[in-house]
């Protein structure tokens, strides 16, 4: 609903933007948003009609569950027709699964719903809170030609906007801790915002659609030099959706024949295993390596360039979307569906 001034729905969970310390424990503990809008009177100066949805129980992004994602996109779907953006402000440890699991709920999105929050809470005199609210919202609200510019799930984070299912954190202790290694930025925020119009999405002008149902019965097995086959016995023997094998460089593991015994039987049961490499940037390349190739027998299917985050988000939506359908679902993970991973 575009109009002349932009109205911006915030949707606050908690996370450190909106933590203070307890002078007696000296930890983080969340707040209510009317705590944290006091700090930051710059608010009343930005050219936009805002609004706050917080959560009943604030929380820090480690007590993230599924049901948390529902109520975000609950939130947004209440809204949609009534607002032109929306900026959650979200603990920085799980951002990158929330930003990614929204993405994939919501099919045929059109504005912009951006994720921030901060390193340092709203309190401390040297917060990364400040700027990252304030320039999140100037993104959500942003317009050319009466169109949103960022028609996206993003993550906006230290001067940088990405797409949020191809963000990673990796950093705990820098103001810049998120990277997109495989996707440019979506813009960087200097005296002025510059947009790489070039990366950005373009609307689907088509009904928006949220979706609810998401299957969590999904596992990481991480290749590591020795495993045991006992342990690759249990994770691939259990009654699983999915799981995703964390391979090495192009999507590589050991040549071990019981391994791809194992792999096989649990294929032959419709588990799903998606290969992604654990290398932050590169893309899985079935076949390149005599590895793959073996993996690729035994139905192993490649999750190209995707993040970890964005492969476990994405088999919970499909998952819950076409439970049952194995070949459907083993189609889709190969497709780009929301920008995700590179064809």
């Amino acid at each position: 609903m575009l109009q002349d001034k932009p109205h911006i729905l915030i949707l606050y969970t908690g996370g450190t933007i909106g933590s203070f310390e307890d002078p007696e424990s000296r930890s983080l503990m969340p707040v209510e948003f009317s705590q944290l809008h006091k700090f930051i009177p710059e608010l009343q100066l930005i050219d936009a009609t805002i609004e706050v949805v917080a959560m009943a129980q604030p929380k820090d992004s480690s007590d993230m569950q599924l049901d948390d994602w529902r109520w975000i996109v609950n939130q947004i779907e209440k809204y949609y027709k009534k607002v032109d953006g929306f900026v959650v402000l979200h603990g920085t440890d799980t951002m990158t699964y929330t930003a990614s699991a929204v993405s994939f709920m919501i099919e045929h999105n059109q504005k912009p719903i951006v994720f921030t929050g901060s390193q340092l809470p709203i309190g401390k005199i040297r917060t990364d809170g400040k700027e990252n609210l304030i320039t999140a919202i100037e993104i959500a609200a942003a317009r050319w030609d009466n169109k949103p510019i960022v028609p996206e799930v993003a993550i906006y984070f230290e001067h940088t906007l990405y797409r949020g299912n191809r963000t990673n954190k990796f950093s705990a202790e820098h103001f810049n801790a998120y990277q997109s290694p495989n996707y440019p930025a979506l813009a960087q925020a200097g005296v002025t915002i510059d947009y790489n119009f070039s990366a950005i999405h373009s609307a689907d002008r088509k009904d928006t659609t949220f979706f609810y149902e998401l299957q969590n019965d999904i596992a990481v097995f991480p290749m590591f030099p020795g495993f045991s086959k006992k342990l690759a016995q249990h994770i691939f023997s259990m009654p699983l959706f999915a799981i995703v094998l964390h391979t090495y460089g192009f999507g590589n593991a050991p040549i071990l024949p019981w391994f791809f015994d194992i792999l096989s039987e649990a294929n032959s049961r419709d588990v799903i295993i998606l290969n992604i490499t654990q290398c932050q940037q590169g893309s899985v390349q079935m076949g390149k390596y005599i590895t793959s190739v073996e993996l690729q027998k035994v139905g192993v299917i490649s999750g190209a360039d995707m993040t970890l985050e964005a492969a476990i988000t994405k088999l919970m939506h499909l998952g819950g979307r076409y439970h049952g359908q194995t070949s459907r679902i083993k189609e889709l993970l190969q497709q780009s569906l929301r920008g995700e991973l590179t064809r």
